[in-house]
């Protein structure tokens, strides 16, 4: 009896056994096939995303050359057929994808270039013709570039058509003029983006599209296989279009050698779980921890790298934009050189791309600067009333050109803190900027300071909104607004330039004071940002007592300093040298523009320290000689010069500083003001 039950017991013990043991073999056959397939979907995936974004930045680089010839037309210059030629050729490359280059006013190609072998696309009415306008029409309704194709060319051979829309400006309105083409050579075109690699590699690719003028799928590019099995599909964004971009691999996401590695690994489990039970399920912890730390270390080296490629490539486009602007608008100043006033237009363009280009250096290194944690908080006392004020003035011009209806509103208790300034600044002058740049002339900008209660003691927490009436952002976009480069609204959209990073800085400026930052927009309706920060509260005696601290230090820094007055008015000069020499400075006096340029080129270079310049003056008066010191070798054209004039309208202080000059103060000169003035430039 006793053996029939061992017996019975044994067999259950071995049953047991052999269940279990046939479980976490194909648990683990499961689990290893599992694996491998995810990984190679993962390494696909990349590679597929990769190749999309090759594929995107080459047609985004095709599309400046296209730009460049719409910028000229939309700008309404002298573009005829032999200024056309010029550029075209400027931009054409033998070697290159584009094959030709072409302008089709009101929807008809009138020029080509180059012509030779291109004839017979000469005249072809794209709006009409049937295979190609579905395309040129879409691109005109929606103002975004289009590609055609691809199909046979009319003057032969394999290619496609990018079409990007023109419209100028008559009263006020947007009215379509045609088309830039660019003709691109298909098989030059699948060749750079090198997907042959795609076939060496081992892998089944396929590129389609749908018809937009049949509905079929038009076939863009193939590997050799006809047939692929099941392929992970990757959405390559074409404007007005969508390409999908199939893929996997020639062997299958699981091979043979993989099932058989995974059969092998199985059996070696079978073999652990027989000699040592609990050692399997440790070896199995410690193999599950470490397969995760490496899938971790791999997502997290593809996200490094996709951020490293995302921030090359948009800062190649936006540097590339500019760029573009001054070779340009160079090579046209060269060809135009004896028109005085089509000069002086291209070097105001070169002027403002290389002042973007400046600010966009600016902001990566500002941005550069507080992700390395190098940024250091100053602390100094602050009188917000004052800050506000100085925000106002700031913008005070461009709210009078744009007719903007602009309030400021501040509502504190505590008017003075303990902050840092230029951070602060910094901050407000983004924010304010923003709503003033992207709001329409005859819109509204609204400001408002308000202190609320705060829990710590000694601090105050000030929450400042900012609400425009502008375009406003997609509830889509929105996320993203705080990501560097990142803009929903492009300078060809709204011609508005942004480096896209100056609410990131914003963002990070906020986060480092320990504040917050929200955003609400619609669409067409307008923005409200809201900052909320927290400051140590400071008392009026403490600023006073900074105030005159930093006056007397001013006041110090122009003792000793000799100043050349250029004045014409002898009782004026007297007057001035006289009050100067009561407060420790030196002071030479010559009668005008032309004497002043002398006497500066005569003395030694560190001999004067600053100049006053009157502007009305006869021989030469101060805004001449302002510009003739600039332009003085060595120190001499560094020199302070404080325009000290009767002449106090907004559009005299512009033009002094137009001029060269570092600063203007009205007459009757108020003596304290003019020796903080002196200070402060000795100052800084």
């Amino acid at each position: 009896m006793d053996n029939r039950m061992n017996k019975k017991r044994m067999k259950i013990q071995l049953f047991c056994v052999f269940m279990v043991t046939l479980s976490i073999i194909l648990a683990c056959g499961h689990y290893l096939g599992s694996n491998n397939k995810k990984s190679e979907q993962m390494k696909v995936r990349y590679t597929a995303r990769m190749t999309v974004s090759r594929i995107e930045s080459r047609l985004d680089k095709y599309l400046e050359r296209a730009d460049f010839i719409k910028n000229i037309i939309e700008e309404k210059y002298d573009f005829d057929d032999k200024k056309f030629s010029q550029t075209a050729a400027l931009l054409y490359d033998k070697k290159d994808v584009i094959e030709a280059i072409e302008l089709a006013k009101d929807g008809i190609v009138g020029n080509i270039y180059p012509l030779k072998g291109n004839e017979p696309a000469m005249g072809l009415n794209m709006l009409t013709n049937p295979k190609r306008k579905k395309e040129a029409k879409i691109a005109e309704k929606t103002g975004q570039y289009t590609i055609a194709g691809p199909y046979e060319l009319k003057q032969g051979g394999i290619g496609a058509l990018l079409f990007d829309p023109v419209y100028i400006s008559e009263n006020g309105e947007k009215k379509f003029w045609g088309f830039v083409i660019l003709v691109i050579d298909w098989d030059k075109f699948i060749d750079e983006i090198n997907l042959s690699n795609l076939e060496d590699a081992g892998y089944d690719y396929q590129i389609w599209k749908k018809n937009l003028s049949e509905g079929t799928e038009v076939t863009i590019a193939e590997g050799n296989s006809k047939n692929i099995k099941s392929p992970l599909e990757v959405v390559c964004a074409v404007p007005n279009d969508t390409w999908y971009f199939e893929i996997a691999p020639k062997a299958g996401w699981i091979t043979k050698m993989q099932l058989f590695i995974g059969t092998l690994v199985a059996v070696s489990v079978l073999i652990i779980v027989y000699s040592a039970f609990w050692q399997y399920f440790v070896r199995r912890y410690k193999d599950a921890v470490y397969a995760e730390n490496i899938k971790k270390a791999a997502k997290e080296a593809q996200i490094a790298n996709e951020t490293k490629t995302r921030f090359l490539f948009n800062m190649s486009h936006d540097i590339r934009t500019p760029m573009n602007a001054i070779v340009g608008f160079s090579e046209l100043l060269e060809k135009h050189l004896d028109d005085k006033e089509r000069a002086a237009d291209y070097v105001a363009k070169i002027k403002k791309s290389s002042s973007f280009l400046l600010s966009l250096i600016n902001y990566v290194l500002e941005m550069a600067r507080i992700e390395s944690g190098k940024v250091e908080l100053k602390s100094e006392i602050t009188d917000i009333k004052v800050l506000i004020d100085s925000l106002n003035a700031v913008f005070e011009s461009d709210i009078k050109n744009k007719n903007l209806k602009y309030t400021c509103k501040c509502n504190i208790e505590h008017g003075y803190i303990i902050c840092d300034l230029t951070k602060v600044k910094e901050i407000y002058l983004n924010i304010i900027s923003n709503a003033i740049k992207y709001t329409n002339p005859g819109g509204s900008v609204n400001v408002e300071f308000r202190e609320i209660p705060c829990d710590r003691e000694g601090y105050a927490t000030y929450v400042s909104k900012v609400e425009d009436t502008g375009i406003g952002m997609s509830k889509e976009y929105l996320p993203h607004i705080f990501e560097e480069f990142s803009r929903e609204h492009t300078s060809t959209e709204t011609k508005i330039a942004g480096t896209g990073l100056g609410l990131p800085i914003v963002k990070s400026l906020v986060e480092l004071m320990g504040g917050t930052i929200d955003v609400e927009s619609k669409v067409n309706v307008g923005t409200t940002m809201i900052v909320t920060l927290t400051f140590p509260i400071a008392m009026k005696e403490q600023a006073e007592k900074q105030r005159k601290e930093v006056t007397n230090r001013i006041i110090q820094n122009v003792k000793g300093k000799n100043i050349l007055i250029a004045e014409d008015n002898e009782l004026n000069a007297e007057i001035a040298m006289t009050v100067l020499k009561e407060n420790g400075i030196q002071a030479e006096c010559v009668a005008d523009g032309k004497a002043c340029v002398e006497n500066l080129a005569q003395k030694p270079e560190d001999y004067y320290d600053a100049i006053l310049m009157d502007i009305q003056m006869p021989n030469m008066n101060g805004y001449e000689a302002a510009k003739k010191i600039r332009s003085m070798d060595g120190r001499r054209s560094k020199i302070p010069i404080i325009a000290m004039t009767a002449n106090a309208f907004e559009e005299d202080k512009q033009r002094a500083i137009e001029s060269g000059m570092n600063a203007h103060i009205g007459k009757p000169i108020d003596i304290k003001k003019l020796v903080l003035l002196l200070g402060s430039i000795f100052d800084d």
